[in-house]
């Protein structure tokens, strides 16, 4: 059995559950532990214990910390990446990226670390001198979900380290074994004992420890708009520091004048890659009337093209839905959307391959509108919709009737309608000829509306969960 990691030492679980394969469902990855009420209390106390020497330590040390990191993981990517793949369904390839993705941003905050730094000003008064310092605000809560289970763990784990917190990590009991991959190189770095834990378990058991704890200062969660909604809740009560990144329902419009090559690759990217299952994904394709006939003919000859298979054979391109609940909820809402009047042209039936998985054909339905449930409803599956409009002015109006705003993506040829989609499209990221899905590690990441709560994620502007600001006034 895979071990929680709590105060430094490897800690049997009360219960395990076995880490199946999605590709083949017989394959069984690993058994992890599952942490009960007490240990998840013993990760924290261990945390509390340790941040303020943490909080104190030099520079050098976190930034020697989180290269260690970084290095370790870019040179083992191909095994994490096959890793990866196995507990995840992600074809190989992308694993492999989400990997080389998550090394690289440990090293990036292994600089924050070096940067972070204050402001020193003079007051409005006389001889008065103005210290602004930014400390880290305690003990940090993460909370990641299964679809990217290295890069999400990464990108809370190493702004928490750098910026000088304690650490207590809930991996997704879904996949765990990339967190538990990512806290055996994090113990070996250096780190001191109780800085950084992992305890591996529920939501229910171990995430509700994390957040009701009034020694916890801070929750970082990504998941579900349920679950986020209700930690939000939860912290609120508490005046905890919260974070939330939770779902999305992403828009890619298609104008007249766009190149038809560069929609089609966009909207198959952003939409069916990743099986799908990414908060960023296309799940909306919003299309004007002179090019909606030639779009759906060239992404359906493209979606019949595509191999869907075992993430780890040769030529995959698209890889099973990460489990059976997950595949029956996708299933699901392609037969609602056909009751409510939309038209699958391609797609959205179960397949059988040599190894027994979870894996579907992904589906595209036509002929919907913005009121039926499949353009409101986040699935997080390998299915899009189509929304046929008039023109730019009634795209962007369809794009923004959603809850979410996470991101939001337009293909044309026009620089007046891409330059006007920039300024108003309802979301925290906007992609120009490009998949709504892929981003940078280096630059923030979040939404707006129902899809982000608090400050974003990643790039530089990490520093603003991460830390608490301090302003200080000196007399002589």
């Amino acid at each position: 059995m895979f071990k929680n990691y709590i105060n430094g030492e490897w800690i049997d679980g009360k219960t395990g559950k076995d880490n199946i394969n999605p590709s083949d469902i017989t394959d069984i990855v690993g058994t992890y532990a599952r942490a009960d009420v007490q240990q998840a209390n013993n990760a924290i106390e261990a945390a509390s214990a340790a941040q303020p020497m943490w909080s104190a330590s030099t520079l050098q040390h976190r930034f020697d910390v989180l290269d260690f990191v970084g290095t370790e993981i870019l040179a083992r990517k191909q095994e994490l990446g096959n890793l990866l793949a196995r507990e995840e369904g992600k074809i190989l390839p992308e694993a492999v990226g989400e990997v080389v993705r998550a090394g690289y941003i440990f090293k990036f905050f292994a600089g924050e670390a070096l940067r972070c730094s204050g402001e020193h000003i003079r007051s409005v008064r006389p001889g008065v001198e103005i210290d602004i310092l930014r400390q880290p605000i305690g003990v940090v809560g993460l909370i990641s979900p299964w679809n990217y289970p290295i890069a999400i763990p990464a990108w809370k784990i190493a702004p928490a380290l750098a910026f000088g917190n304690a650490v207590v990590f809930k991996p997704a009991e879904l996949a765990p074994g990339c967190g538990w991959a990512l806290a055996d190189i994090i113990a070996r770095s250096g780190i001191p004992k109780g800085v950084f834990n992992l305890v591996m378990g529920s939501g229910s058991t171990v995430g509700n420890v994390m957040v009701n704890h009034p020694k916890v200062d801070g929750i970082s969660f990504t998941g579900s708009v349920e679950v986020g909604r209700q930690i939000g809740s939860q912290c609120g009560q508490k005046m905890k520091k919260v974070q939330l990144e939770m779902g999305g329902k992403n828009p890619l419009v298609v104008l007249d004048d766009a190149d038809l090559n560069v929609a089609v690759n966009a909207a198959v990217n952003g939409a069916y890659f990743s099986t799908g299952q990414r908060c960023t994904a296309s799940s909306r394709f919003v299309v004007t009337e002179g090019i909606h006939d030639r779009f759906v003919k060239a992404v359906t000859e493209r979606l019949a093209r595509l191999k869907v298979d075992d993430a780890l054979a040769e030529g995959t391109e698209i890889g099973p839905v990460v489990d059976d609940t997950q595949l029956s909820k996708d299933l699901e809402y392609v037969e609602v959307a056909q009751k409510e009047g939309g038209k699958v042209v391609y797609g959205g039936e179960r397949l059988k391959r040599a190894k027994n998985g979870y894996y579907m054909s992904p589906a595209l339905i036509t002929e919907t509108t913005s009121a039926m449930r499949i353009n409101k409803e986040e699935v997080f599956g390998p299915v899009a919709s189509l929304i046929r409009v008039k023109n730019y002015d009634e795209a962007l109006a369809v794009a923004n009737d959603t809850p979410f705003g996470l991101s939001s993506g337009i293909c044309t040829t026009s620089l007046n309608h891409a330059s006007h989609f920039k300024e108003y499209a309802q979301a925290g990221m906007v992609m120009v000829n490009l998949p709504t899905a892929g981003v940078d590690y280096h630059v923030p990441f979040g939404g707006r509306k129902g899809s982000s709560y608090g400050s974003r994620e990643q790039g530089k502007y990490a520093v603003e969960f991460y830390t608490t600001v301090k302003t200080c006034y000196i007399a002589p």
